[in-house]
């Protein structure tokens, strides 16, 4: 009996196969699987990176309809959604779908209960607490993200802005935000209006640099991230939550500006989000699909 974990985030897919006894069979890759984005584009990202663990493994075609998937995939919030994400044409002997948070949080305690706070170009809290999903924060960037590389980015930016109008005092960083954007005010705020977050997270690397020399914008973008980070743990552990990781590609830079309180909460995570979506696979293969549930926020 083999399993899949898919790993469905807003920039790549990502699957693993393991087999009963947990033996690594295969890996594979694809495009974005954000739902609420891109319903078909997620769709066909899953089947590509499926396929790819599947030839990785030196399976043929048919074997993927024989497979146990469990799938995390950014954007599945409600009961419909992972309808309509089956009802896309993905076919396998069973099918369990959760949110890419749950898996990666199912991944990193072992399919225990506990709690990640996520740090990466969003920020987000999510916990299974007494088996049931509760999550903090995740509300965007227009709403939050706070302690994100595009939150981070976003301040530089608007600091380099500050710094031309003679508001604050300039400093390397600055220099290097204005750089890549250019210092006249028209093809700037033109750049603004369409820009998202990822194009905010590009200055975070400069950001956490900076930092690092003492750069003084710097250390007061970042020491505010890790503030925000260590609200999400605190909170995460104030709803219960046994065990706390930190994730995301900014939780290893982050972690030194924590606080000793919220460094003493974290524990390393146990496995990955695709060995996550795994462990719903295995406790889901007796049912045709079955969704993993929404998130609480009470």
């Amino acid at each position: 009996m083999l399993f899949l974990g898919i790993d469905g985030g807003g920039t790549r897919c990502r699957a693993r196969i393991r087999d009963d006894a947990g033996r690594f069979v295969g890996e594979g890759e694809g495009g974005p699987a954000n739902i609420y984005q891109d319903l078909p584009a997620a769709a066909t990202s899953v089947m590509a990176a499926a396929t790819q663990a599947s030839e990785h493994a030196g399976l043929t075609a048919e074997v993927l309809r024989q497979l146990h998937a469990g799938l995390g995939v950014a954007g599945i919030i409600t009961a419909d959604s992972a309808h309509r994400l089956r009802a896309s044409g993905l076919q396998f002997a069973s099918l369990a779908v959760a949110l890419d948070a749950h898996a990666a949080c199912l991944g990193a305690h072992g399919g225990n209960d506990g709690g990640i706070v996520i740090a990466g170009t969003g920020s987000a809290g999510f916990a299974i607490i007494g088996g049931l999903p509760k999550g903090i924060g995740g509300w965007g960037f227009a709403l939050g993200d706070a302690g994100s590389g595009a939150i981070m980015g976003r301040e530089a930016v608007r600091r380099a802005v500050l710094a031309l109008d003679g508001l604050t005092i300039w400093s390397p960083l600055l220099e290097q935000v204005l750089a890549v954007l250019g210092r006249e005010q028209s093809p700037l705020t033109e750049w603004a209006k369409s820009a998202r977050p990822t194009d905010y997270a590009q200055f975070a690397p400069a950001v956490l640099a900076g930092a690092a020399t003492g750069d003084t914008h710097a250390m007061k973008i970042v020491r505010d991230a890790a503030r925000a980070i260590g609200d999400l743990a605190r909170e995460l552990k104030a709803l219960g939550a046994p065990r706390l990781s930190l994730l995301g590609g900014l939780a290893k830079p982050l972690t030194p500006f924590l606080t000793e309180e919220v460094r003493t909460m974290l524990a390393p995570p146990m496995a990955d989000a695709m060995d996550g979506a795994i462990f719903l696979a295995k406790h889901a293969r007796t049912a045709t699909e079955q969704f993993a549930g929404g998130v609480s926020r009470a």
